[in-house]
């Protein structure tokens, strides 16, 4: 049986784009960073989750990617909140072209462009 053990994202600065989920996500790097790759993990006493892996890509951002993260908030004060400090940290709000009336996702795009949700969990049982 095969079983996700890693989620892998294309990224043109590996540095920043580490340093940048590490402050996300409360994750480090599994081994030592390197120009071209780096594999995060879960921090000490995080919980569970993905690896996240980040590798030197050559290839353009694209602005309606097919695979991307989702980042789960609690409910939508949560989400606010969440939304505020991944923007702190250097993520940027996307003008997204395809949110629904009642959107419980937020589109936001990190350093390196890449584009992932922050998602209001608390309607959700």
């Amino acid at each position: 049986m095969l079983s996700i053990g890693s989620v892998v994202m294309g990224v043109s600065d590996v540095c920043r784009a580490a340093a940048f989920w590490m402050a996300a996500l409360g994750y480090v790097p599994r081994e030592e960073i390197e120009d071209d790759w780096v594999v995060l993990v879960p921090g000490e006493g995080a919980r569970a989750g993905f690896q996240l892996s980040l590798g030197l890509s050559e290839t353009p951002v694209q602005d309606h990617p097919r695979i991307h993260l989702d980042l789960y908030a609690g409910d939508a004060a949560d989400q606010a909140a969440e939304v505020e400090r991944l923007v702190s940290l250097g993520a940027r709000r996307v003008d997204w072209d395809s949110y629904p009336p009642d959107a419980d996702f937020v589109v936001l795009a990190d350093p390196e462009g890449n584009r992932f949700c922050v998602i209001d969990t608390g309607g959700h049982a």
